[in-house]
């Protein structure tokens, strides 16, 4: 941009505004960029979260940004460029593969910038998938949001300090505070998921989908309740849940049947989607993030580790960076029943104050290496690179940590 005087204008794109951390973190950006007196569009087929995008000081364009021909993607490209010609667009942020291709091509006609962010773990298993992937390393600067995600970047595709950025994502500190969640929000959700009192409670907070770890849970909860007395525990699913009707109400119906053959299934709760994870997260005992495969991240760790809660994750993918074994959490060996499974006897008999130890420990390296404010300022930065403003640097930038975050759901 060779006005740095003008207000820059600054589009995000990605498929859909439903839920996830790629939505999640799109509306963090718009928040960052309103605030630090840019401009931001964001254009997707639209969701539920859509609304947030006003919200947070953008207005979101819809688009059908989520089709993957290669017809859509052209006539994508050629929308997307009328609406940088419209709009006075300055930069492009891409945030998942077949946006990237359609505005990769809108910025080259264009010639406005191109940014983009690496947000998944992505198989490359023939050729074909391995073009597709690329466009996300065809950016100007291409944002990993994780060491781990960089490392692959690196390896796979041989991008140097020159282009990789890495931003891990981040936990909105003042949100998961829990000297900010009210005993009111906390037992709203104990009577809505019938939590008995006095009961240590078991958390899982993802989507209902094998790959999350729902099933191997269950496997390490049968195997504590046959082999170890230890104090009365419910296990509680907080997450979009499935209808029975689809296949993955089939999924939890094998979850039920594997939990009742186990004799733990009086034990299970499904939340379901849940718009106060703060509350959710302060009502746990133990947080397990047992993901059968590597997590490019894992906000949700992040998130309960500022709640001062005590985390149980699968040891591979970025979890290796934000679980630090006895400080920040418990590390146990992915797709292992029995490590799980003592991992979490350890925690429910640990003594309150070994726990809280550890949880204190737990904020404290988040608030120092995983907040939302840093990841968003580490992207204005970014911007600032190939613009020449300074977003980063403005007074306004600054208030990011103290402006409250409108996403607090869990799916």
């Amino acid at each position: 941009m060779s006005d740095s005087s003008r207000s820059p204008v600054i589009l995000q794109v990605l498929p859909a505004l439903e839920a996830g951390g790629v939505e999640r973190g799109t509306i963090e950006m718009v928040r960052a960029i309103a605030t630090a007196g840019g401009t931001p569009l964001v254009a997707s087929r639209g969701g539920r979260m859509a609304v947030h995008v006003a919200h947070a000081g953008g207005r979101h364009v819809t688009m059908g940004l989520h089709r993957k021909n290669p017809v859509s993607v052209v006539r994508n490209a050629r929308r997307l460029a009328a609406l940088i010609r419209a709009e006075g667009v300055d930069l492009v942020h891409a945030r998942s593969r077949a946006p990237a291709w359609a505005a990769w091509l809108a910025c080259r006609a264009t010639g406005a910038h191109f940014v983009t962010t690496w947000h998944g773990v992505h198989e490359e298993n023939f050729p074909a998938k391995r073009l597709y992937n690329s466009v996300l390393a065809r950016g100007e600067r291409v944002i990993a949001i994780s060491r781990y995600i960089g490392a692959r970047l690196t390896e796979r595709y041989g991008l140097g300090p020159e282009r990789l950025r890495v931003i891990p994502r981040g936990a909105d500190a003042a949100q998961f505070d829990p000297a900010r969640v009210r005993g009111d929000r906390m037992q709203a959700l104990a009577e809505a998921w019938d939590l008995p009192h006095d009961t240590a409670v078991v958390m899982l907070p993802a989507r209902l989908t094998r790959w999350k770890g729902h099933m191997l849970l269950i496997e390490a909860l049968g195997r504590l309740a046959r082999e170890h007395t230890v104090p009365p525990w419910v296990c509680v699913f907080v997450g979009a849940g499935a209808r029975a009707n689809t296949r993955k109400g089939r999924f939890t119906a094998e979850i039920l049947a594997r939990a009742r053959a186990l004799g733990v299934v009086d034990r299970l709760r499904f939340a379901g989607h849940c718009s106060d994870m703060p509350a959710a997260l302060a009502l746990a005992s133990v947080v397990v993030v047992p993901s059968l495969r590597p997590e490019p991240f894992g906000r949700t760790v992040v998130e309960a580790q500022a709640m001062e809660r005590v985390v149980v994750a699968a040891s591979h993918g970025a979890a290796t960076e934000t679980v630090l074994a006895g400080q920040t959490g418990i590390p146990v060996p992915p797709d292992d029943a029995r490590a799980l499974a003592e991992a979490l006897r350890v925690v429910l008999e640990a003594p309150p104050e070994a726990l809280a130890a550890m949880g204190w420990h737990a904020r404290q390296h988040v608030l120092t290496h995983y907040t939302s404010a840093a990841m968003q300022t580490a992207t204005l930065a970014v911007y600032d690179e190939l613009l020449g403003t300074t977003l980063a640097r403005s007074d306004d930038a600054a208030l990011l940590a103290d402006v409250p975050g409108a996403l607090v759901s869990a799916d």
